[in-house]
Order: C-alpha cells, then sequence, then structure tokens
C-alpha cells in the first residue's frame, strides 16, 4: 500500500479488491445493517467549526465481498471552498463492484435541499487520471454538478461501494484510514462488522486505545471514534516497521501461505507462450544465442524491461489478474503484473527455476508487522534460482545487464507465490555490482592557484536514471537539456560555467551519459600561509545527523537509506608541472561510516593529482548504540579531507596572472567563454560570466564592454553598480557616476549603491551632493545609522573637512561601540589624515581583539605605524595582513613605498602589483601625503 493511498484512505476510507462489476451508479436508501451517525445540527455550527463536519466510514465484509459504506458531511465555508465542492465527485472501479448513491443534499439551516430530485443524477466518466504517468487505474469518476450551493451551506453525501474479486475464492480484506490529529473534524467514526461465524481478524496499529469487540444481531463488529490523538513523533531515519499506520486491516486469510496459495494460479505458465508464436520465437533467439544461463537469464530480463513498455494497471486496487505474455507482447505494455508473468514464462521456457514473489514498493520492511493480505503487496518480481545463486529480477525496471542480475531491490520482505503457499522471505542487502552514477572528471588548473580552471566531466547512469536521460535526450527542449546539465555537475566541480554539453544512451551497455564542458571554480583557500584546495568531494557531503535526543527515540536504529553506488575519477593538473605541492588528508579508510564503504586511490606524478573513489551502500540499518560512533568516525573524517596544498613560495596573484599570460595560459578559457557566449547569445549570464574572467585577469576595458552587453539584455543593479566600480578604478567617473544613478532608480532603498554614490561624488569634490545621500539614512535611524555616520565620516575625510570627520565618526563608534568595523574606521580616518595617532593606535588594536577578519584592520594599523615612522612594526602588520590574503592591493602599495624607502629593490614588485590591481592607487595616496 502506497504512503499516497494511505493518504487517500485516511479521508475516505478505502479498501480493495473484486470482480463484479457495474458502470452504472446505482440509486438506493442505506443498507440496514448502517448505523447512521448523529443529525448534522447546522444551529450549533460556529465560524470556528470543522468544515469536515462528519466522516462516517462503515464496513461489512461478507461472502466475499467488502461493502464500503461513507457519510461525509463538508461546511462551505469560504468562497474558495464553494468553486472547489461545486462539483461532487465519486470513484469506483467498476470490475470490482458497485457504486451507490444514498443521499446527496445541501443542508441550508433547517432545509435539506435534495440533489437527486427532478431527475438529477451523476455523470459516469472513464477517466485515466494518471496515464501521463504510465498509470492506467481502470477507475470510472461519477460527477454532478452543485446547482444553488451557498457559502454557509453543508454539502451532504453518503454512498456506497461494494467490492468482490474472485481472486480470492471467498476471502476477504478490509481497510480503513484512521484519521489523527490535528486533523479537525465534527463527528467521525469508523465502522467494522462481520458475520460472527467468519473467522475475520483485525489489526490496530495506532498509539489509541484498543477499541473494544462486541456481538449483535450474528456479527462482530467493532467502532472507533475519531479523530485519533496525535500520534507520536518518529524521526525521519527511522526503519519502517516502527511507523504505525493509523488504518485498521482486516482479513480473513489465516496466514501469508493463504495469501501466496490464492495468487498461485495466476502466474501459472504452462502453455503461456504457445508455439510458432511472436514470443516463442524470442524464447528461440536467447535460447540460441547463448547456452549459460546466467546470459540467457540476463537476455530474457533485458527483452521484458526494454521491449515492454511499462503502464501501471492497478495491482493495489484490486486488480490482480496478469494480462496474458501473449497479450502484453502485442501490446508492447503491461504493469508489474504482466511484465512478472511474461518473465516467468520465458526464465521456466529456458529451463530456470523461477518463481514470483510479491513485494510493497515502499513500506516492505513493514510488512512481517501487517495482517497477511494481498492488499499489503503493490509490486510483483521474480525470484529466479540460476547456478546455485538467488537472483531478484524486476521487470518493471530498466537498464538491467548481466553484470546487474545479483542486485537486490530495496523492498525489504516479499512473499514468494507458491501453489502449496509460503512464508515472508527477507531480501537481503547487497551492494550494486556496477556504480548507478560514475563520473570521470579532468580539470586543468594549469593557469595557476585560484584562477578558473577549464573542465571536461562525463557522467555515466544506469537504471532508471539512464531511462530519463533517454526519455529527456528525446523530448527535452535545449534549455532543459542545459538545465540538467548544470545541475548534473554540481557537486562534481563546485561551481561551473557549461558551455557545451551532450547526452547520450547507449543500448548495448543500458547506460546513459552526459558530457560536459566548461569553466570550472576551484575553491583555493588560505590557512596556516599556504592556499589549499579541498579535493574530497565525497566524505565532505555525507550528512549523518540522527536525532535520537528524545528519551523515547533513544532505543531506535537508523535506516541508512536505500542500496547505491557511485564512482568518480578526478584527474587534476596542477601548474608548474606540480612542482612543491602536495596531498594533505585521508587516502583511504578503514570501516564503513553510516552503512557507507568509500574505497579510494590516490595518485600524484607527473604534475597531475588522480582520485578514485567510489561510494558503496547496502542500506543497513544502525543500531542506536553505534549513532555516536559513526557520527564520531565522520566527523573525523571531515578533519581529514583529502586537500591538494600549494607550495610556501607560491607567488602573489599578480605573478601569477602575469606569469600565465606570457605563457598563453589563458587562451583555453577565453576560447570557453567564448562558446559560452555563442551558445547563449541572448543570456545576461553569459556576458557576466566572461565579464568576471576578464576582471579577473585585469583586462577591465573587456569586462566593461561584456557588463554593457549584459545591461542590453537584462539592466539590473548589480551590473550597473560593478560596471560603476570598474570605471571609477579606471578614473571616468562621469561614467561611473552614469551607471550608479541608474543602478539607484532601480533600487532607491539600498544602502550599499548610496555608499558607492557617496564616495564617488566625495571624490568628484561634490560633498553637499554626498551628504544629501546619506543625511536622510542618518536620520531614518534603524540598523544602518551607525554605519552611516561612519560613511559621513569617511567623505568629510576624503573632501578635506578634518574636525568634521573625527567628530563624525566619534558619534559612530558611540552609537555603536565595540563594533570593529567602526574601530577600524576611526583608525583609519585618523592614520590617512595623520592626526590623533596614539588613540588611532589604540583603535586598530581593539579592533583586531574584537574581529574574525583582521586584515582591513592590520592594514589601517600598518597606515599609523608609517605616520609614526614606525617602519618595522608597519612591515609586521602589512605581512601578517598578506599572509592572509596575499592579493590586497592597499597592503601591497604600503609594503611596496616601505621596501622602496629601504632601498630593497623587492618594493617595485609589490608596487606593480598593488597598480595592476588598482590602477589609481597613486592617486588615493597621494591625497593621504603619501608617495613611494
Amino acid at each position: 500500500m502506497t504512503t499516497r493511498r494511505l493518504a487517500l484512505l485516511a479521508l475516505f476510507g478505502s479498501t480493495s479488491w473484486a470482480a463484479h462489476a457495474a458502470d452504472k451508479v446505482i440509486y438506493q436508501p442505506a443498507p440496514a445493517w448502517v448505523k447512521p451517525a448523529p443529525a448534522i445540527d447546522t444551529a450549533a455550527i460556529t465560524p470556528d467549526s470543522p468544515v469536515l463536519l462528519l466522516l462516517d466510514n462503515q464496513q461489512r465484509l461478507e461472502g466475499g465481498e467488502v461493502w464500503q459504506y461513507s457519510d461525509i458531511a463538508s461546511r462551505i465555508a469560504t468562497t474558495e471552498m464553494l468553486g472547489q465542492a461545486g462539483t461532487v465527485t465519486l470513484q469506483w472501479q467498476p470490475a470490482a463492484g458497485d457504486l451507490i448513491v444514498h443521499r446527496a443534499e445541501i443542508v441550508r439551516g433547517t432545509e435539506h435541499i435534495d440533489l437527486l430530485t427532478s431527475g438529477k443524477a451523476f455523470d459516469v466518466l472513464r477517466r485515466e487520471r494518471q496515464l501521463e504517468q504510465r498509470q492506467l487505474d481502470g477507475m470510472l469518476t461519477a460527477t454532478m454538478a452543485v446547482e444553488g450551493l451557498r457559502v454557509g451551506d453543508v454539502l451532504h453525501i453518503t454512498s456506497s461501494i461494494t467490492r468482490k474479486d474472485a481472486v480470492l475464492k471467498g476471502q476477504v480484506q478490509g481497510f480503513q484510514g484512521l484519521p489523527a490529529a490535528p486533523l479537525k473534524i465534527g463527528y467521525a467514526r469508523t465502522r467494522l462488522l462481520w458475520p460472527a461465524a467468519d473467522p475475520v481478524r483485525w489489526r490496530f496499529y495506532a498509539d489509541a486505545a484498543r477499541p473494544v469487540e462486541t456481538t449483535a444481531g450474528g456479527y462482530r463488529e467493532i467502532t472507533i471514534l475519531l479523530p485519533l490523538a496525535k500520534q507520536p513523533d518518529l524521526p525521519n531515519d527511522v526503519p519502517a516497521r516502527f511507523r504505525k499506520l493509523t488504518v485498521l486491516e482486516a482479513t480473513s486469510f489465516a496466514d501469508w501461505a493463504g495469501v501466496s496459495k490464492v495468487m498461485a494460479p495466476l502466474y501459472a505458465t504452462d502453455g503461456v507462450i504457445a508455439p510458432d508464436s511472436p514470443l516463442a520465437a524470442e524464447l528461440a533467439k536467447i535460447r540460441a544465442a547463448d547456452a549459460d544461463p546466467m546470459v540467457r537469464t540476463a537476455a530474457a530480463l533485458r527483452l521484458v524491461q526494454e521491449q515492454v513498455r511499462y503502464l501501471f494497471n492497478g495491482m493495489d486496487q484490486g486488480n490482480y489478474q496478469p494480462q496474458s505474455p501473449a497479450q502484453t507482447w502485442a501490446l508492447r505494455y503491461g504493469d508489474c503484473k504482466a511484465k512478472t508473468l511474461m518473465l516467468l514464462a520465458l526464465l521456466r521456457g529456458l529451463d530456470i527455476a523461477a518463481e514470483p514473489v510479491q513485494a510493497n514498493s515502499t513500506l516492505g520492511d513493514l510488512v512481517p508487522e501487517r495482517l497477511p493480505t494481498p492488499g499489503a503487496f503493490d509490486h510483483i518480481l521474480v525470484k529466479a534460482t540460476v547456478g546455485g545463486e538467488t537472483l531478484w529480477l524486476d521487470g518493471t525496471d530498466s537498464g538491467a545487464r548481466l553484470a546487474d542480475l545479483r542486485d537486490v531491490p530495496n523492498f525489504g520482505w516479499v512473499l514468494p507465490v507458491r501453489a502449496d503457499g509460503a512464508a515472508l522471505v527477507a531480501m537481503p542487502k547487497r551492494p550494486h555490482a556496477r556504480p548507478d552514477v560514475e563520473a570521470a572528471i579532468d580539470l586543468d588548473e594549469t593557469a595557476g592557484v585560484g584562477l578558473p580552471a577549464p573542465v571536461t566531466a562525463t557522467v555515466t547512469m544506469r537504471g532508471r536514471l539512464a531511462q530519463m536521460i533517454q526519455a529527456a535526450q528525446a523530448q527535452a527542449s535545449t534549455d532543459e537539456l542545459k538545465a540538467m546539465a548544470v545541475k548534473m555537475s554540481e557537486g562534481l566541480v563546485g561551481t561551473a560555467t557549461i558551455v557545451d554539453r551532450t547526452l547520450g544512451f547507449d543500448p548495448v551497455t543500458g547506460t546513459a551519459t552526459v558530457r560536459i564542458t566548461g569553466v570550472a571554480y576551484p575553491d583555493w583557500t588560505r590557512t596556516d600561509q599556504r592556499f589549499r584546495s579541498v579535493i574530497d568531494k565525497v566524505v565532505g557531503q555525507m550528512t549523518f545527523e540522527p536525532d535520537r535526543t528524545r528519551t523515547a527515540w533513544a532505543a531506535l536504529p537508523v535506516s541508512t537509506g536505500d542500496s547505491a553506488h557511485y564512482r568518480a575519477v578526478t584527474r587534476i593538473r596542477l601548474p608548474d608541472g606540480g612542482k612543491g605541492y602536495t596531498l594533505e588528508g585521508d587516502r583511504s579508510f578503514a570501516t564503513p561510516m553510516a552503512g557507507v564503504t568509500l574505497i579510494r586511490s590516490v595518485r600524484q606524478e607527473g604534475g597531475v593529482v588522480t582520485l578514485d573513489d567510489s561510494s558503496i551502500a547496502t542500506g543497513i540499518e544502525l543500531p542506536a548504540a553505534e549513532i555516536a560512533a559513526n557520527r564520531a568516525a565522520i566527523a573525523a573524517a571531515k578533519n581529514r579531507l583529502l586537500t591538494i596544498v600549494a607550495p610556501t613560495d607560491l607567488p602573489g596573484q599578480y605573478a601569477r596572472i602575469d606569469a600565465a599570460k606570457r605563457a598563453g595560459g589563458f587562451a583555453a578559457m577565453t576560447a570557453l567563454y567564448d562558446r559560452g557566449v555563442a551558445d547563449a547569445p541572448g543570456e545576461a549570464t553569459a556576458y557576466t560570466n566572461r565579464a568576471w574572467f576578464w576582471e579577473q585577469i585585469y583586462d577591465r576595458p573587456k569586462a566593461i564592454a561584456d557588463i554593457g552587453r549584459a545591461i542590453a539584455i537584462t539592466p539590473d543593479v548589480d551590473s550597473y553598480t560593478w560596471r560603476a566600480r570598474l570605471y571609477q578604478e579606471g578614473g571616468d567617473r562621469d561614467k561611473a557616476l552614469a551607471d550608479l544613478i541608474a543602478a539607484q532608480a532601480l533600487d532607491p532603498s539600498s544602502d550599499a549603491i548610496v555608499r558607492q554614490l557617496a564616495m564617488l561624488r566625495a571624490e568628484r569634490g561634490e560633498k553637499d551632493a554626498a551628504l544629501d545621500l546619506i543625511q536622510p539614512r542618518i536620520d531614518a535611524g534603524g540598523k544602518s545609522k551607525a554605519a552611516m555616520i561612519a560613511l559621513k565620516a569617511d567623505v568629510l575625510a576624503q573632501t578635506g573637512d578634518r574636525d568634521a570627520a573625527i567628530l563624525a565618526i566619534d558619534q559612530a563608534v558611540a552609537a555603536s561601540p565595540g563594533n570593529p568595523q567602526l574601530l577600524n574606521g576611526r583608525c583609519w580616518i585618523k592614520g590617512t589624515l595623520n592626526v590623533a595617532l596614539d588613540t588611532a593606535l589604540k583603535d586598530c588594536t581593539r579592533s583586531i581583539e574584537l574581529s574574525d577578519s583582521t586584515v582591513a584592520a592590520l592594514d589601517s594599523r600598518a597606515m599609523v605605524f608609517y605616520r609614526l615612522n614606525r617602519m618595522d612594526d608597519a612591515l609586521a602588520d602589512l605581512n601578517a595582513a598578506l599572509d592572509i590574503e596575499p592579493d590586497q592591493a592597499a597592503s601591497l602599495y604600503m609594503r611596496g613605498i616601505i621596501l622602496g624607502k629601504q632601498g630593497k629593490p623587492e618594493g617595485k614588485r609589490d608596487l606593480i602589483a598593488a597598480r595592476t590591481m588598482r590602477p589609481r592607487i597613486d592617486d588615493d595616496y597621494k591625497r593621504y601625503g603619501i608617495v613611494p
């Protein structure tokens, strides 16, 4: 029984079965065995009353028939509900029994308006509601438009559905959903009755008082008042057997063997493949192709999986009879029953021992806890024995090949279908032989650390994933295929710009392949004065956070999910032939973690690091006692992620980029970005991606040009402020101003735009215009007030008003004392103005003590030390800042000045680097009176 069906049961108390059929609605009074629900008291209805005023489900099991009676009344509380309730819809399966309508009325105060008078009736439609999902359930739909319905009315519908299935040979099974709080219902009841002489058993799973079974008039019955109390919460990761179904089940089957026996005749295969039939010809082909029974098994399974389209035909609605293999082959579609019968016939025709087994696709772990009923299962597959090995073969799966035959589906417990009956059997947990997903990634980082890297990746999938790709290849648009390729690249190479992608399906291997080409952005971070790049994607992405904090949960085991097998082989070409690059972290794993076995091999040779990672999960359970150890093992492994470590003497970014340019190292990346633009000339992101690259390699004119192309397509705030910054850095203040005015028109509320625009106005000498931008933000107060006062101080300092600047920054610090950014701002203003240097030192030192990021404060303090002529102290702070961020232009510039004054030639390299990164940096520092 699927989760979706359980949700339906919760409202309507559905059942599963049948076979005597009526495709017209019957109108008659409720049967005598029904106990009427209390009358609807409209006088007692208030705005706080439940919308569902009445939900009365009564079920009788007798003579092999299940009669489901439902009495439902809903309050039309809103106009929206009026539209939803304007058409009454009832569904039933005519192959199983009848739909009987007892009453359809509107209750309005004391008035009862009969909707079935004047010849009004339900119209009957055949509507395969889920055909697009390859599901054919055989349901009919009876509909009736409700005329005259008003807000405040009560819609009251009483109906029955009968079901009888000859397949069950007089046995019965019943299921009724039991809604639980917090669902609000006025009056709700579930009632079950059956002849006292019949051997019917029932089971109630929920946490609630057990109903009392009584006898009256020759019938046994139980009654449950609803809704049940809210059921106890459970962690999401507990095995299914710990979840208590809010369902009442009943059955006349004595045991699982009885269920097995009753289904056996449906899967008899003698004579189902007629001699000289088309299917017999296929069987002969398989027999002639290879004598190996394992190869034959694989061929038969492939035929059923790939030559017969899957179409669901409602097994859990009581449609137990499979269509014949001849029909399946002629139609070239079938459900799990049809595919299983066809596969059985083929295997037995090949002298391979095989039998059907019933399964529950989602709640298989719960089956042993349930009463024996056919309705406990919603799926069927084949168990075969070949060369002494047990194989579990699912005809509804896809892409299986010889290597995959020993894979085991994740169905938990199954019931073999045998003429003499069988007990439940646990399916083993076994890792998949072939990876479900296999990736090969080639990353070219030869241009240098922290720079974009050309990447190619091939992702190979099998099974249902492969079938999805095959379908997408034929049906999806170019944009959809691009989005799919981008999605599949996530997690493999981090963020990337994809410029080319191809999808393909190989019918021989049953695999689909996605190939992508693009530019990746490897994540290099600086720690302990060295750049590091984590290349471990497996452990880094592992999560294991079972919650067992509640006393009631403490002993619950953890389900680690379905079995799965993933493999990724990553080749990384390092800069400078790999000279000085080392590896840190785990190269192997001794034991599984959270049910996942990790197999790793690592090589570093010829400037190439090759990482081969396999992650294999069997879907085992972990006892609660092992949770802490597994969590600790994963945490420890995450502290030892495999990492590439760059040399200690790695040049700064400017030097790396300059060297790469000289060596032509950006030609490949330029070509890739050009392909990205050609691939999507109408998308702004294609141009902003390339503009970002141009800026990284200090080609600002090209970056500005591409941002302009992006603005022509999508004129957004980010693009305008970005281009304004580049114009400003290049000295074109008029164009920068125009862009910032355009940005502010799009987002007048942005503090960031005000800051950028005010500083530009100050740089242009437009002091009053800059202050006019800032003062309204200060007057408005709020969280940004202190930052706006600090901005005012920057503007005043920039325009030469020293005293006013100091006063303003003092006000900002007073408004937010202990704020490390404001303390650094005051230190910087004092340092650049060359005033109050003693207190400036205190501000910077305090900012360093309070801040998580000390680079800015170290640079500011170096300025103060420079003013105090304490050059060694200034150099110490500048070196400390550059150890954290080696490409800080301001720190490089000041260090270059100090080293130059000390007659050290390396100062020139720092100045060149700083000027390349900030072309107008000489002008900025000249205003402070600092020149090389």
